[in-house]
């Protein structure tokens, strides 16, 4: 069975009151970027997804876990 990594970015973005844009900003990415990883398609680099837990003030590991 194939492994993925799943996320909470948008739940914990919108608990936030960031929009995609917002966050995208803050990590220095596009939006599109931002909605690639929320939705399963991208898989960030290891620095993207540290850059995103802290812009939510999260770690890594309760924004991202291995789904299988």
């Amino acid at each position: 069975m194939a492994e993925r990594l799943a996320n909470c970015i948008k739940e914990k973005r919108t608990e936030a009151g960031l929009t995609q844009l917002q966050l995208a900003e803050a990590v220095g990415v596009t939006r599109k970027t931002v909605n690639t990883v929320e939705n399963g398609i991208f898989t960030p680099s290891a620095t993207l997804a540290i850059k995103l837990a802290a812009a939510l003030g999260l770690t890594v590991e309760q924004l991202f876990w291995v789904e299988r």
